[in-house]
């Protein structure tokens, strides 16, 4: 801490000390296979440290992002088995290429008492874990920046994101005073500041986990302005990558968390616009500008740290999977998953047009200016038949007929029917919709409403709106009226009955 002053001002200068330099421990010596590292798939990770065995966000099966992202990898045929195997497990966020709930419904058949830990961030990483109805009976949410203990050689520490501390984490964990830093997905991983010469670093690379540009339409973009942009900013993220590990100089750097795949038939568009980093391009851009070692994993690929450390040179530092393994998956189970989605559709919610307002009263974003419509599409993003087709005046929440006079900025969101009834049913946050590519947008003026999106994204309410109590107060409605109906045709036959007509008695 430091004070100057400045203009007649005093100013303090805060310069903490670094969490992990808190109990610092000296690196002992590592036997062979003493501290192994199998990459399974995706984000996820599985590590033997001594007798412990520690998981990064397992996802093995099943869709990410409602339906938009499949696994690009065909996990080992033993992953159900190392996950039962697992000591403890950290998820990082609460995003479902992450947190995983068909993944972890599997765990949960045999362990659901498995220690899970999470940081404490603003919105909790299982704030959906009840309507999951996956039964897990051990998370632990932890404080940012403070040493778990494992076992005496064990520890680990959760770290927040800078740019989205409200949901993003990364991990340091420490055996025998190595590290291991884990960035995930973080933007900024803990504003900044991380370890330096850490043993091993992995962090994501890909790019493509957004719909910007590929879901949009209208002025600037065209085909070719896609493709450029997208080329120059997966360039961007290279370099920004490569300069970050030659910062940190870490001993060895693995690229991960970017192996998914848009492979559902009908997001052949995205799967063919959405180009994505390629690891060993990363990993020679590294190569090049430093002499940091790197490993571009394959599923069931085992990293040996004591043998690394040792000499990288040792053939047994780095197990690649036998012969024939297969690398990629060719084939995805995809009905289950379409078939969840798709019984939203048919609920009797959306028999009652006054669910739109139901549902923009329960999100609770207003006093905004912006004017939104609403398009339910099917597969190919045309009007869905009897699909609604509203607008929502933000400024007021009103839902008019017709855009306002008033200067207004606007957008158009075409979506796929089963996945927003499913997201508006079941309460859960347009990242569905947005990074899982179920949507097309136009707006006018070209300008992205940080306030709107953020709040669909991250902060809509922790439970889902009471369709239960509305589909009473409509079902009470609809009795009414239906009454009301009947004594007016009660009323007509009486008065044919006896004479009367509209003028009085004939």
């Amino acid at each position: 801490m430091h004070f100057h002053f400045k203009n007649g001002l005093l100013f303090l200068e805060l310069n903490p000390p670094n969490p992990w330099d808190s109990e610092p421990r000296s690196p002992e010596d590592l036997a062979f296979g003493e501290v192994q590292i199998t990459y399974l798939t995706h984000a996820c990770m599985d590590l033997r440290l001594g007798d412990k065995r520690m998981v990064f966000d397992p996802w093995l099966i099943g869709p990410a992002f409602a339906r938009g992202w499949w696994l690009l990898h065909e996990p080992p045929s033993d992953w159900l088995e190392r996950l039962y195997q697992a000591d403890l497990i950290y998820i990082s966020h609460m995003h479902s290429d992450h947190l995983s709930y068909p993944t972890l419904k599997k765990v949960a058949g045999r362990r659901p008492d498995i220690p899970i830990y999470v940081g404490n961030t603003e919105r909790p990483v299982f704030w959906n874990l009840k309507r999951s109805g996956v039964q897990l009976t051990n998370i632990n949410v932890v404080p940012f920046g403070i040493w778990q203990q494992v076992d005496k050689n064990l520890r680990f520490m959760i770290l927040m994101d800078g740019v989205h501390p409200e949901m993003d984490t990364c991990i340091i964990v420490e055996y025998k005073g190595h590290k291991i830093l884990n960035t995930v997905d973080c933007t900024r991983p803990n504003g900044g500041r991380l370890p330096m010469k850490v043993d091993l670093m992995m962090s994501d690379f890909a790019g493509g986990a957004s719909g910007f540009p590929m879901t949009f339409s209208g002025g600037k973009f065209t085909e070719e302005w896609k493709a450029q942009f997208i080329k120059t900013e997966r360039k961007k993220l290279l370099n920004y990558k490569a300069r970050l590990v030659k910062d940190l100089q870490p001993r060895i750097y693995c690229p991960f968390a970017g192996y998914f795949v848009e492979s559902h038939p009908s997001d052949k568009y995205i799967k063919e616009t959405n180009i994505k980093n390629d690891p060993n391009e990363l990993n020679n851009l590294i190569k090049k500008n430093s002499d940091v070692l790197t490993w571009t994993p394959r599923p069931g690929a085992t990293l040996d740290l004591g043998r690394m450390l040792k000499d990288p040179t040792d053939r047994k530092g780095i197990i690649e999977p036998p012969e024939g393994t297969k690398i990629y998956k060719d084939s995805w189970d995809f009905g289950p998953y379409l078939r969840i989605l798709n019984a939203a559709v048919g609920d009797e919610i959306f028999r009652h047009s006054c669910w739109i307002k139901e549902y923009f009263t329960w999100a609770g974003f207003k006093d905004y200016n912006l004017v939104v419509r609403m398009i339910e599409t099917d597969e190919d993003f045309n009007p869905f038949p009897g699909g609604y087709d509203y607008l929502v005046d933000f400024l007021d929440l009103s839902f008019p007929k017709e855009r306002p006079s008033r200067e207004h900025p606007y957008e158009e969101i075409r979506s796929r029917v089963d996945v927003i009834r499913h997201v508006v049913k079941h309460g859960l946050l347009w990242d569905d919709l947005y990074i899982g590519f179920q949507t097309r947008l136009q707006r006018d003026p070209d300008v992205y409403h940080h306030l709107f999106w953020n709040h669909f994204q991250i902060k809509l309410p922790l439970t889902p709106p009471n369709w239960k109590s509305f589909l009473m107060y409509c079902g009470s409605i609809i009795l009414q009226t239906n009454e009301q109906t009947r004594r007016k045709r009660d009323q007509i036959c009486d008065c044919q009955r006896w004479g009367v007509g509209g003028r009085g008695i004939g």
